[in-house]
């Protein structure tokens, strides 16, 4: 599979060409992280390891655990880690994220335990496997669609993870915002902050970002849009900051 090389904010990153390749959900979900300080981060889904990366060198003193299961986007993302000076704080796990969780997970794994994370974040797939046309290309359809995680093995892997009162920030569609807040809360995941995506002030939202507390109180807090084209179809400042 053939490689591009690509430059986003303050990092290179290597992609497949033909394959999965980060979109602007990333860099979304990368801002929409707002702890003053994080020791231990881990990326459910990570891809080619962008979010991960972009984390590590916001919290230049946290360790990061990317957490990938196909192989070609592991691979990637050990590249990318060399590649962005990072090898000693970040680190690449190979794994299904259904394993993660008690008690399919031995007491270290790669650096994973359970309760050890500050944050977790996660772009994952948000469409069902009989909804959207499916990618003929595997790792997008994987990617994209619920075909190996499902939305309850997401956040019971989050729940799993993170210590007390830690950050589990992700990105979704809106359309299934009322089954997001569902699940979280069975889990002892209190959302927290809400943000929408629009393509513009007058159009509905595209995408929602969502963190929740683990163990925290019902309170929630829905921020102001996040516009990224203005009316004249060019970037708004906040989109333009992003890149």
């Amino acid at each position: 599979m053939y490689f591009t090389l690509d430059a986003i904010r303050n990092i290179k990153l290597y992609q497949n060409k033909k394959g999965y390749r980060f979109s602007v959900d990333a860099l979304l979900l990368y801002s929409f992280v707002n702890l003053r300080r994080a020791e231990r981060i881990a990326d459910l889904g990570a891809g080619s390891g962008i979010v991960g990366i972009l984390l590590a060198k916001k919290y230049q003193d946290s360790e990061v655990v990317l957490i990938e299961i196909q192989d070609s986007l592991a691979v990637l993302a050990e590249k990318n880690v060399l590649l962005n000076n990072l090898k000693k704080r970040v680190y690449v796990v190979k794994a299904d994220i259904k394993t993660l969780t008690p008690p399919t997970l031995p007491l270290v794994r790669g650096g994973i335990r359970w309760g050890h994370f500050d944050l977790v974040v996660s772009n994952p797939p948000f469409r069902r496997q009989k909804t959207g046309l499916i990618s003929p290309t595997d790792e997008k359809a994987i990617a994209r669609h619920e075909i190996k995680l499902r939305l309850e093995d997401l956040i019971l892997a989050a729940h799993a993870l993170l210590k007390s009162k830690g950050r589990f920030c992700m990105i979704y569609h809106p359309s299934r915002l009322a089954e997001l807040i569902d699940a979280l809360r069975k889990k002892h995941l209190e959302p927290k902050r809400l943000r929408f995506v629009h393509s513009t002030l007058k159009t509905e939202a595209k995408m929602v970002l969502v963190e929740a507390v683990k163990d925290g109180r019902a309170e929630m807090k829905i921020e102001k849009p996040f516009c990224i084209y203005r009316e004249d179809g060019r970037y708004t400042d906040e989109m333009n900051e992003l890149y």
